[in-house]
């Protein structure tokens, strides 16, 4: 079993937490293959926390790391994405303690700039994803008490606002995954006990459901990515020892299943990140310390491979967010 219990304000401190190249692969009338997930932060053992960002091409899963990390080392944050314009993470916790940054990486050359508009909030374990080509949004965290905040950040001016409807519970420690155009979906935590709950945000009005199916079981420090238009996946986690298990909702019904292959290894604190139409990716982790393993789910079958080139350091409580191409 993993513990990452090491929070100061609660019982567990545990974090969920997604890219770019442009190829063109089999020639004239070959097949465009666009994108790359992008794994940012994080904590390595015996070092602390990491500024590292690494990118892995999706058309060949190549990993290369970018020369401009995060603008501060940051470990708990989390990731969201505009699908071919650039990849947003936000708040966690860095060496002044709990953090609002929102750091931005443009697709187009991987610069990063920090928006001028932070968070509401210092907040380490919340969760992101996004409404490509409208919004990110950032639910929940730990600001010294765990909050119910899901800021939205619009993509045409990177403007916040903040939801007058927030998490059904305050929650730290969930994950994210959103179905483009649709829906936002909010999963598990630990809201004063660990918690199965999914909290889903309309993206037509940002009203707030609870599905009727959470979680195949209680879990926190898991980590989400999504098939956008198809469903969404919510992988290990501790519940509280550490889980392997992939729980998949499909977004035409919301209805759960898990998935018969999960994890290469039991972890929590990982990272979610997926080629929407193609793979999720799940990164990082606390599997008997920090992991360099990058587990990829196609979703053809939902089968899994890990892999040959990991994470270019291990870490855990690191965030993830991709170009997945056009949503």
């Amino acid at each position: 079993a993993i513990s990452n219990w090491r929070g100061r304000h609660d019982t567990p401190k545990a974090w969920p937490s997604t890219g770019v190249s442009t190829w063109l692969n089999g020639g004239l009338f070959g097949v465009a293959v666009t994108g790359a997930a992008y794994f940012a932060g994080g904590y390595e053992d015996g070092v602390g926390s990491v500024a590292t960002v690494d990118k892995f091409a999706f058309v060949d899963d190549s990993r290369t790391t970018l020369g401009t990390g995060l603008s501060a080392a940051t470990k708990f944050l989390a990731g969201a994405a505009n699908s071919e314009t650039a990849a947003y993470f936000a708040g966690g916790e860095d060496a002044s303690g709990n953090v609002t940054t929102v750091n931005k990486f443009a697709f187009a050359d991987d610069s990063r700039t920090t928006l001028g508009t932070g968070l509401t909030a210092g907040v380490y374990g919340l969760a992101g994803c996004a409404n490509s080509g409208t919004a990110a949004y950032f639910a929940g965290g730990n600001s010294g008490s765990r909050v119910t905040t899901v800021d939205k950040f619009a993509f045409s001016d990177d403007s916040r606002t903040t939801l007058g409807t927030g998490l059904s519970a305050g929650n730290y420690s969930l994950a994210g995954a959103a179905n483009s155009g649709t829906a936002a979906y909010f999963a598990g935590g630990y809201t004063g006990s660990i918690v199965a709950t999914v909290d889903k945000f309309a993206f037509s009005d940002d009203s707030r459901t609870t599905l009727g199916t959470g979680l195949s079981a209680t879990a926190y420090a898991l980590a989400g990515a999504a098939n956008s238009g198809t469903a969404a996946y919510f992988a290990g986690g501790q519940t509280p020892s550490a889980s392997a298990t992939v729980d998949k909702f499909a977004f035409s019904d919301d209805s759960r299943t898990t998935l018969g292959t999960g994890l290469s290894v039991a972890t929590g604190n990982l990272a979610g990140a997926a080629k929407s139409g193609t793979a999720a990716y799940f990164a990082g982790g606390n599997a008997s310390g920090a992991a360099t393993v990058v587990n990829k789910f196609a979703f053809s079958d939902d089968s899994r491979t890990t892999l040959g080139t990991g994470l270019s350091v291990g870490v855990y409580g690191n965030a993830g967010a991709a170009n997945s191409g056009v949503l």
